[in-house]
């Protein structure tokens, strides 16, 4: 099924496995079994070979070298960012890096304080606890957690009513990795125990070409330069859908090509799975259709627009809305969603005149009476 993949990456998966979004978009689908064990076989191993993010990794780096220097387990760190950016890896590097085995749950999993008792009752010294979407944890969890964490101790509560006690469970030294893709939803208490809080970007191009050249290497496809870049172009900075879109690339190679991902090949494949050059799919145009076409560009509001392309609010809110925001596409307004010039342009659409004359507003100008940006 792969060759040029790593040997053991079967088991990589069990530990690896976290929770990836359930939707049919090839941008972020989370595809059959096998492309799972692919994407887990694709994870750098070790600091030094993780891509991108300079700074979150050599602030991990150094946390995690003075940890061994002092020979004890180092502070528990928090990893929040985007889908798709490497917090998962990043988790697993730390165990690697530490050379120490990890435990891997998810906050959906874990929604009875008893659950995580029984978690984390059962660690070892040293031990590594990553927690995935550590947000959607319940609230007695949380509490739970954040103690834990400080005094590595729980209390385990005996009996219901008046007659129940607390029995204190000392617990073994430990960290605690969680990631997140909503920092913003965790408790202070919560937030505050993590000693190192890592917040990860967007990937540039050049990032995103350095892990496809890793990636097609690792699956053993031949790629030459323009066909990297040409998949990189169009990844939306996440490397997620860069792995994603090479193996789909390497497909139309394989069946329609010469088995060579070039710039052909991939401007063949992207069109067919309808990914622009843009890096927009089927639903990031149809919202901006239904956008410009529809409502004459706004503001619309949330649940109209999302019956206008035929989803549900959530997936346009927490699927398409973000890069299409982050790009400058639409804009969130207190009465609804707006497209802004690039949209209009992006379709190949005239600009109205009122849209040009807001984005031409001078908004460096702080005199009185304005606000400053």
């Amino acid at each position: 099924m792969s060759a040029g993949l790593p040997d053991g990456f079967r088991s990589e998966v069990r530990e690896a496995d976290g929770s990836l979004d359930a939707t049919a978009r090839v941008l972020d689908a989370a595809g059959t079994d096998d492309e799972r064990v692919v994407e887990a076989a694709l994870r750098p191993r070790r600091l030094a070979e993780f891509p991108g993010q300079p700074r979150v990794r050599d602030q991990l780096g150094l946390v995690l070298e003075a940890a061994r220097r002092r020979g004890s387990p180092p502070d528990h760190v928090l990893l929040s960012g985007p889908p798709g950016l490497g917090k998962t890896t990043l988790a697993m590097i730390v165990a690697a890096e530490l050379e120490r085995p990890i435990r891997v749950t998810s906050g959906p999993a874990i929604q009875h304080a008893g659950d995580l008792a029984a978690v984390l009752s059962s660690l070892d010294e040293g031990e590594v606890l990553f927690l995935d979407e550590i947000h959607r944890m319940s609230r007695s969890a949380e509490e739970m957690l954040y103690l834990a964490m400080e005094d590595f101790r729980v209390d385990v509560i005996v009996g219901k009513g008046p007659g129940a006690t607390a029995i204190p469970l000392e617990l073994p030294p430990f960290t605690v990795v969680g990631a997140t893709t909503r920092a913003g939803l965790l408790p202070a208490p919560l937030r505050d125990r993590f000693g190192f809080t890592g917040h990860l970007d967007f990937y540039d191009v050049a990032d995103l070409v350095t892990i496809l050249r890793r990636s097609a290497g690792l699956l053993g496809v031949e790629a030459d330069g323009a066909g990297v870049a040409e998949v990189a172009g169009r990844s939306r900075g996440t490397p997620r859908i860069a792995n994603r879109l090479l193996r789909r690339v390497r497909d139309w190679a394989q069946v329609h090509g010469e088995g060579v991902v070039d710039a052909r090949a991939a401007r063949a494949a992207l069109a067919l799975f309808d990914v622009d050059e843009a890096g927009l799919d089927r639903l990031d145009r149809a919202v901006l259709e239904a956008l410009c076409r529809r409502f004459g560009g706004g503001p619309v509001g949330l649940s109209t627009l999302a019956v206008a392309v035929g989803e549900e609010a959530d997936t346009v809110e927490t699927v398409a809305e973000p890069y299409l925001v982050r790009e400058g596409y639409v804009l969130r307004t207190p009465r609804g969603r707006a497209a802004t010039a690039a949209a209009w342009r992006h379709l190949g659409l005239a600009v109205p005149r009122e849209t040009a004359q807001q984005e031409a507003l001078p908004l460096e100008d702080s005199g009185p009476g304005r606000f400053a940006p």
